[in-house]
């Protein structure tokens, strides 16, 4: 029996001897490769913190305890260890275990997380509720460097150091992006001034010297900033400190006796501390050791080589939208692109090599990011902030205030539009197209297809003012790319079949299932009009008008929640314009929050694919007063 097989809770990871352990992190990354190689998944972030997820739960008394993971990418070993590791193979598949922690799926996920940042702010939280409560235990925030990056995270600083709750901040550093190890000194520094004499030694040297008659505050005050000068010379940890945090390290993530005597030690101090824990990126597996970046999150691959399983030869979406930037780009020096800490998730890599001077990474800070392409738009350039759809969620003040309302003209490429898969609820990019429309002077738009993508990039950059376009994950329809890109008329959808019997109103990725529809119902004697429509905002009012008017049957699908999305809008434009007599089906995700899964299985599911609208044509076509 595997070391693993005996660990069905942090209790029995307890029972092991220290000595033991390193062999319990080399089973947990084997397993976490060949798991991964089949689901997909975050490997080089999980492959990272082993030793770092069994120090802290040889150390603290989870669930009691509780420990929360930012972004939570990194949680693979933490569900191991926490009684799921005969679900784990089950990982990121439909009615599987989750890629994130997750309040619902285990008493040991003390917090939902999948965006960046919120660790610090919900582990506060937390500590400020069990003090409330009197409840005597530890809160624990495992925070990496690139989240660090986010003014939320700081946020969650300056009122943990304001208010003095006892919790502790680890800094997950894999890129040395803080700061340089310092070496062995600063490990042992950090382990010698995090003992508990030494802490209670320090408080009792600080009230001593506090009560000194006349000199006393000036003395203490001195020998603060002797220690501090002294722990700036061989630290990096002067600006938590200036949050009132304790701050120890940096200390090595994968030397399990270090970090479990550092654990051990300032668990025993209440006030806030931070723990700066320096980990490499794929510890222990070598294709992601050499590319940390691509193995982050990864799809399918061949353990033996790292090399991806390709399922097809159609370039995707990201790839489309990456190369036109840089074709554009060649022949307007205005064109500017912007991201948030994901150059090559966004396909911006290769603009970012030929255009350096043009590129801009503003890190895990959204809100930053749109205010800063705000701030070109007003000098003349043309932004492009190309973020996914779920992250833009976080920048929506922005986007109204700062761009809408003097009709900026910046270009919103918003990636990962619609139902993303094996990530989840935390991802799905189902709200983008209800949050867009309502905001004044912005254009709306989804793309069929992948040569459509080029022609609204464009489109978009030329508009004088906000226009965002909405694309899925994934590879596109393998159609003919057009050799000169040519943008399309503000606010026209296209014909692409004609019928008596029904009218499919379709955007986006939908259009391809509407023309399936179409093709299936055909065979059934039954005839449908398709409209790629092309544009949420604004909607072509005239040409839906004059075929609602002959066809009052009337499907809207779209990859999107249904509340104020695109059949909304087209319900508020028929009523706006008086047309009535008509009956309209809305396909849509319902009002809920999408699991994870193969996008197949969930789009079937959620009544949005081609089947569904086949379902509701034989529905409307049954029920049509002109049948009886």
């Amino acid at each position: 029996m595997s070391m693993l097989d005996r660990i069905n809770s942090p209790g029995d990871l307890k029972k092991i001897p220290r000595q033991d352990l390193p062999k319990l992190a080399q089973e947990i990354r084997q397993l976490i490769v060949d798991v991964v190689s089949k689901t997909g998944g975050h490997l080089a972030s999980n492959l990272g913190v082993v030793e770092l997820t069994i120090a802290l739960h040889y150390v603290f008394d989870v669930p009691k305890d509780k420990i929360i993971w930012d972004v939570g990418h990194q949680a693979y070993t933490h569900k191991l260890l926490t009684g799921r590791k005969n679900r784990f193979h089950t990982l990121r598949q439909h009615g599987g275990i989750s890629g994130f922690p997750k309040i619902t799926e285990s008493p040991y996920d003390a917090f939902t997380t999948g965006h960046s940042s919120t660790s610090i702010s919900a582990a506060l939280g937390i500590a400020s509720a069990k003090r409330l409560n009197h409840e005597d235990s530890k809160v624990i925030a495992v925070i990496g460097d690139g989240s660090m990056t986010a003014g939320l995270a700081y946020e969650g600083l300056n009122q943990a150091g304001d208010i003095h709750k006892d919790m502790i901040v680890i800094l997950n550093d894999n890129d040395l992006s803080i700061a340089p190890n310092v070496g062995a000194l600063s490990s042992l520094l950090s382990r010698t001034f995090s003992a508990k004499y030494l802490q209670d030694l320090k408080k009792e040297m600080g009230e001593f010297l506090r009560s000194l008659p006349k000199i006393g505050q000036d003395a203490y005050h001195y020998a603060k900033r002797a220690e501090e000068s002294f722990k700036a010379f061989v630290t990096p940890g002067m600006l938590f400190e200036a949050f009132n945090f304790d701050y120890f390290g940096p200390i090595k993530g994968h030397r399990l006796n270090h970090l479990i005597d550092m654990l051990n030690n300032i668990k025993n101090i209440h006030e806030p501390v931070l723990l700066h824990v320096t980990t490499q990126k794929g510890k222990g597996y070598a294709p992601a050791e050499k590319n940390p970046v691509y193995f982050h999150g990864v799809g399918c691959f061949q353990i033996e080589t790292g090399n991806k399983v390709t399922c097809s030869s159609a370039p995707s979406y990201t790839e489309i939208f990456g190369n036109t930037m840089v074709e554009l780009a060649e022949t307007d020096d205005k064109i500017i692109a912007v991201t948030a800490a994901m150059p090559e998730g966004t396909g911006l890599v290769k603009f970012s090599q030929k255009f350096p001077n043009r590129f801009f990474d503003v890190g895990i800070a959204e809100q930053h990011g749109v205010t800063f392409a705000a701030g070109l738009a007003v000098e003349g350039m043309k932004p492009v902030v190309a973020i996914y759809s779920t992250f833009l969620q976080r920048a929506y003040d922005q986007i109204l205030h700062d761009v809408c309302m003097e009709s900026l003209p910046v270009t919103f490429a918003i990636d990962r539009g619609g139902i993303v898969g094996e990530d989840g609820p935390t991802h799905h990019g189902i709200f983008d197209l209800s949050y867009l429309r309502p905001l004044p002077n912005m254009v709306v738009m989804a793309p069929k297809d992948e040569n459509e993508l080029r022609r609204m990039l464009l489109t978009a950059i030329n508009y004088p003012g906000p226009a965002a376009l909405r694309y899925p994950r994934g590879s596109g329809a393998n159609v003919a790319i057009d050799k000169q890109i040519e943008p399309l008329p503000i606010g026209k959808g296209e014909i692409l079949t004609h019928g008596k019997d029904v009218l499919i109103l379709a955007i986006g990725t939908s259009v391809m299932d509407a023309l399936e529809a179409h093709r299936i119902l055909s065979e059934k004697s039954i005839f449908a009009t398709v409209v790629n429509c092309r544009f949420v905002k604004p909607l072509d009012a005239e040409l839906i008008c004059h075929l609602a008017k002959e066809i009052p049957q009337i499907i809207t699908v779209e990859e999107n929640l249904r509340q104020g999305g695109f059949g909304s809008a087209v319900l508020e434009m028929l009523q706006d314009e008086g047309i009535n007599d008509v009956q309209v089906k809305r396909l849509g995700i319902q009002d809920t929050f999408v699991e994870h899964g193969p996008r197949s299985i969930l789009c079937a599911k959620y009544g949005i694919d081609a089947h569904a609208i086949i379902t509701a044509a034989e529905s409307m076509k049954n029920s049509s007063p002109h049948n009886l």
